[in-house]
């Protein structure tokens, strides 16, 4: 955090002594107000003196940029590049320039290739009147270029590709899953779940470590099951793209799609709408939701918002901190009831991507696996030597890729690649992390979730599934997963993206509660949950 803003929030944590202006005419201190609102104005102060006592995240990054004088490990796609897919060193000055001075006028500088636009810097530095700061919220360091780790990561993207249109519920008799599990297995560098014999398997492959991913079908049951808007019923079926069609697999287009050229060819998507049943219907489900859909969509399925009970939702699944729970004259709605949730869901996800986009803008930059593909196409082909870890040039998955498309290139899942704005830390990893925190925190996690089915192979239909028994909880942490994972069967984020997202989108729902968690008249013992890790939470009044 820098010197001017530190002392900025320093001052915002002043403001118990400080002139309150009330309406447009009147000044008072806070010592001089009484009654509501003084306690009102005692509970903002509060809040911001507590935040403002967080320490500023210290912003380490991996040291590729100072690294690499020519930026190959940083993120450039939508500036002019070589045909090497290299960037104009200028062009990426002038970016350096823009977050450093975080000036609007400066950003607006920045030289692009095609005029396809740059996502949102000046988010990087925007403040929050809710929780923490945006710029103390800390993440490690991704994974450095020429790492075992990122080599790990890119090798599990090509076997992602590799296995887009294979339907999970085939998963186990799958050749190409059984190799990448394989594969993944022996690698120093990977970082996904393990089995309690240390093994990666067809059933733990492409999961989450948090508790509830590994267990039960690898989709949650919040992405399958009938959704009530309102009083109009909606099954879960999507639109989702056409088998077999990939994108920016020939070199030229991936240059020119590295600096910024709009996409020039048709989407194809599948002529049926579908259950999600694959990693490309779930890759196309992250491509088009807006931020908090699948959220708000799993509040409303906890909720059992059918026609006949939308004045009197069931209780039974909240947590049981709730005051309403075992009220016998009142439900929630305002607070801690449908509305609040709904609205918390929403606010969240808003919430966690001020800091995402700091670390993305203004700390990590973190190269695309779309252009690490690049890097690897022309380490291959001999026109330009990276230091790839070995891991990833000796892979199966590599071999794989090239003897399916005839190069080295990731082939990406989105007609357009990735998005233009750097990889690290996912946005719907933060957003997922927030928003799966917020509902852990309203409903019973340890309470089991009813009716609960898989879909078939061809994502026409949906069959009961009895084998485990499934928790509301871990189809929450589940959920927050597949949501970055299909960005992964994408092509265009890490596994570390999506770790870091989760982590980050956790802390700063958090301190977003411990700021509201005041705010309430009911006799409230405060906020239970877990953390994505199985850690115990408790955010407590006073």
């Amino acid at each position: 955090m820098s010197t001017g803003r530190r002392s900025f929030l320093r001052r915002l944590g002043g403001l118990a002594g400080a002139n309150v202006v009330v309406g447009s005419a009147t000044s008072q201190t806070s010592s001089s107000l009484t009654g509501r609102a003084g306690q009102a104005l005692a509970i903002r102060v509060n809040c911001a003196q507590n935040q403002s006592q967080r320490a500023a995240a210290t912003g380490v990054t991996n040291g590729d940029e100072a690294r690499y004088p020519n930026f190959i490990a940083n993120y450039t796609k939508g500036l002019p590049h070589s045909e090497l897919g290299e960037v104009q060193l200028d062009a990426y000055q002038s970016l350096l320039h823009a977050v450093t001075t975080q000036k609007y006028s400066d950003a607006e500088k920045i030289i692009l290739g095609f005029p396809r636009k740059l996502v949102n810097i000046g988010s990087a530095f925007s403040f929050d009147l809710d929780g923490g700061d945006p710029q103390t919220f800390e993440l490690p360091p991704p994974p450095a270029f020429a790492s075992s780790q990122m080599a790990a990561e890119m090798v599990e993207l090509y076997w992602q590709a590799l296995a887009r249109d294979i339907p999970f519920s085939q998963w186990d008799s799958s050749a190409i899953v059984q190799t990448a599990a394989a594969e993944l297995n022996n690698l120093s560098g990977y970082q996904g779940p393990r089995d309690a014999s240390g093994q990666v398997t067809t059933a733990n492959v492409f999961r989450g470590i948090q508790n509830g991913s590994t267990t039960g079908p690898y989709l949650s049951q919040y992405f399958l099951k009938t959704i009530y808007f309102g009083s109009t019923p909606r099954e879960q079926m999507y639109r989702t793209g056409l088998p077999g069609t990939d994108y920016i697999t020939d070199y030229s287009g991936w240059v020119l799609a590295q600096s910024g050229l709009p996409p020039y060819t048709e989407e194809l998507f599948d002529a049926n709408f579908r259950y999600i049943r694959s990693g490309r219907d779930l890759a196309q489900f992250v491509h088009y939701d807006y931020t908090y859909q699948a959220f708000l969509q799993a509040a409303l399925i906890i909720f059992d918002q059918h026609p006949e009970t939308v004045l009197n939702f069931n209780t039974y699944q909240l947590n049981h901190t709730n005051p309403y729970k075992s009220s016998r004259i009142q439900t929630g709605f305002t607070t801690f009831g449908a509305a609040h949730v709904q609205d918390w869901v929403a606010r969240a996800a808003n919430l966690v991507l001020k800091p995402a986009c700091w670390h993305k803008w203004a700390v990590h930059r973190r190269i695309r696996p779309e252009a690490f593909g690049g890097r690897v196409f022309n380490t291959l082909s001999g026109a330009a030597s990276y230091p790839i870890h070995t891991d990833l040039l000796n892979s199966q998955a590599l071999r794989g890729i090239v003897n399916a498309t005839g190069g080295a290139l990731l082939p990406q899942a989105y007609v357009e690649g990735s998005p233009l704005h750097p990889s690290y830390p996912a946005g719907h990893a933060a957003i997922a992390g927030a928003c799966a925190t917020i509902l852990k925190a309203f409903f019973e996690e340890t309470d089991l979730v009813s009716g609960t089915v898989t879909a078939a192979a061809d994502g026409l239909s949906l069959a009961p599934y009895d084998d485990q028994a499934l928790t509301i909880g871990g189809e929450l942490n589940k959920l927050a997963f597949n949501m970055i994972m299909g960005r992964n069967f994408a092509g265009i984020h890490y596994r570390s993206d999506a770790d870091a997202g989760l982590a980050l989108g956790e802390a700063v729902a958090i301190a977003f509660m411990q700021d509201q968690v005041n705010t309430f008249s009911e006799g409230f013992p405060g906020f239970q949950f877990t953390k994505f890790d199985g850690t115990p939470v408790s955010i407590t009044q006073g």
